[in-house]
C-alpha cells in the first residue's frame, strides 16, 4: 500500500517543485534589485530597480536622455517668501487712559524717535489721577511735618515712644501712597518733568501727550482723530525694521535640504542673510514648511508684507553631489527617482534632492559620471516601473 502511494504522489510532487522553480525565477527576473555602485542611503532603504524596455519602445515613447554631471561647489534652492517684522521688534502703543483722541501726530511709514510725541488725548481720568496725586502730596507733607514734631516732643520726653512709632508708620504709609500715585501718572504717560511741575505748580492738565516708547517706523494707525477710546485701546503700531525676517515657504519634498543651507540671498535687495529657524509643522493647503531667514537690511528696499524670491545657497556634504536636469526627477513611493540608462533599458535609481532650480537639480545617490538619465518619456518608464514592482 505504501509503495503504491509513493508511486502515485511522485509525479505530483515533482510538478509542484518544478512550478516553484518557475515562480521563483519569475520573481527574480521582475523584482531583483540591480546594484549600481554603492547603494544610495535613503529614508526607506530603497534600492535601484531594473526597468526593461526595448529601443523600439523608447523611440515610440519619445524617451530622451541627458548626461549626469558631477557638482563642485554649492547648490541652490529658489523659494518664495514674505517679508515680516520679528515679533520682538513690534510694539503697539495703547491709550494710557480713557479719553478723546485729540490729534494723531504721525503718519504711516513715518520714522519716529524714542520719546517723540505721537498723539494727544483729552482725558477726565487723567484729571482725577492728578487730583489724587496732589492729595497724596498733601498727605505726605502733613505726615512728614507731624513726624518731625513728634520726634522733637519725644526728645523732650513730652510724649510716649508708642505715639512716635505710630507717627512714623503713618508717615511711611503716606510716602508709599504718594509713590503709588506718582507711578499711576507715569503709566498714564506723564514724564517725570511733568509730574514735578504738577507737584510744584499744582495746576491740573486735561491733555495727555502720548510718546513713542522706541525708535522705529510707524506701520499702522489704529485710532482716528475725534474718536473716544478706552484705556489700553491701540493707537499706533511701531516697529524696528533692522534686522528683518523673511518667512520662506519651502515645499515639503525640499525640506531635507534646509539642514545644509549656508546662506540666504534675496536678489531683489541684493543682500545675504542667515537661516535662523525651520518650522516643525506643514501648511495643509500648500504642503510647505515655513523657514525663517534674518537679514540686516540697512538701507535695503525690503518692506513688511513684501513678496520676494530667495535663493538658498547650500553647502556641500561629505557625499558626492550630481547635477541632473530638473525634468529627470520623478516621484515614486514618496521618494525622488531618476532613470539611468543601462544595456537592458533603464535602472530606476532613488536619489536625495538637495536643491532645485527650474533648469537643473542637485541630488545625491548611486550615480556615476557620464551616465545618462531620462528627461523625456518618463510616463512610460513610470508605468514600466510600477509593473516591475508588482
Amino acid at each position: 500500500m505504501i509503495t503504491h502511494m509513493r508511486r502515485t504522489l511522485a509525479p505530483f510532487l515533482g510538478l509542484c517543485i518544478l512550478s516553484g522553480f518557475f515562480i521563483l525565477g519569475g520573481l527574480l527576473t521582475f523584482s531583483a534589485p540591480i546594484a549600481q555602485g554603492a547603494p544610495a542611503e535613503t529614508q526607506n532603504n530603497l534600492q535601484p530597480i531594473l526597468v526593461k524596455i526595448s529601443e523600439d519602445q523608447m523611440r515610440v515613447a519619445g524617451v530622451e536622455t541627458q548626461p549626469v554631471e558631477k557638482e563642485s561647489g554649492m547648490g541652490e534652492l529658489v523659494v518664495p517668501g514674505v517679508v515680516a517684522v520679528p515679533p520682538q521688534q513690534l510694539l503697539i502703543v495703547a491709550a494710557p487712559a480713557a479719553g478723546l483722541v485729540e490729534t494723531l501726530l504721525v503718519a504711516i511709514d513715518e520714522d519716529v524717535k524714542q520719546g517723540a510725541p505721537i498723539a494727544t488725548l483729552k482725558s477726565s481720568e487723567l484729571i482725577e489721577a492728578q487730583r489724587a496725586f496732589l492729595h497724596a502730596v498733601s498727605e505726605a507733607n502733613l505726615a512728614a511735618e507731624k513726624l518731625r514734631r513728634d520726634e522733637q516732643l519725644f526728645k523732650e520726653h513730652i510724649i510716649a515712644e508708642r505715639r512716635l512709632i505710630v507717627t512714623r508708620a503713618e508717615a511711611t504709609q503716606a510716602r508709599s501712597a504718594l509713590d503709588e500715585r506718582r507711578q499711576i501718572l507715569s503709566l498714564a504717560g506723564m514724564t517725570d518733568q511733568e509730574i514735578n511741575t504738577l507737584q510744584r505748580e499744582r495746576k491740573l492738565a486735561s491733555s495727555l501727550v502720548v510718546r513713542a516708547p522706541v525708535t522705529g517706523t510707524v506701520l499702522q494707525r489704529h485710532g482716528t482723530t475725534g474718536e473716544r477710546v478706552q484705556a489700553s485701546a491701540p493707537l499706533i503700531t511701531i516697529a524696528r525694521l533692522d534686522p528683518i525676517w523673511v518667512n520662506l515657504q519651502v515645499p515639503l519634498g525640499r525640506a531635507a535640504a534646509l539642514d545644509n543651507v549656508a546662506r540666504v540671498h534675496v536678489p531683489l535687495a541684493g543682500i545675504d542673510g542667515r537661516l535662523i529657524r525651520i518650522g516643525r509643522t506643514v501648511d495643509a493647503a500648500t504642503q510647505s514648511v515655513t523657514a525663517v531667514a534674518e537679514f540686516r537690511t540697512g538701507a535695503s528696499p525690503l518692506r513688511p508684507g513684501q513678496a520676494v524670491q530667495a535663493i538658498l545657497r547650500l553647502k556641500g556634504g561629505g557625499d558626492t553631489q550630481w547635477r541632473v536636469s530638473a525634468d529627470a526627477l520623478v516621484n515614486f513611493k514618496n521618494h525622488n527617482w531618476v532613470f539611468v540608462r543601462s544595456p537592458e533599458g533603464f535602472v530606476a535609481t532613488p536619489v536625495t534632492l538637495l536643491s532645485e532650480t527650474p533648469q537643473s537639480a542637485s541630488v545625491q545617490g548611486a550615480l556615476k559620471a557620464g551616465e545618462r538619465v531620462a528627461t523625456r518619456g518618463l510616463l512610460t518608464l513610470l508605468a514600466e516601473l510600477a509593473e516591475a514592482e508588482r
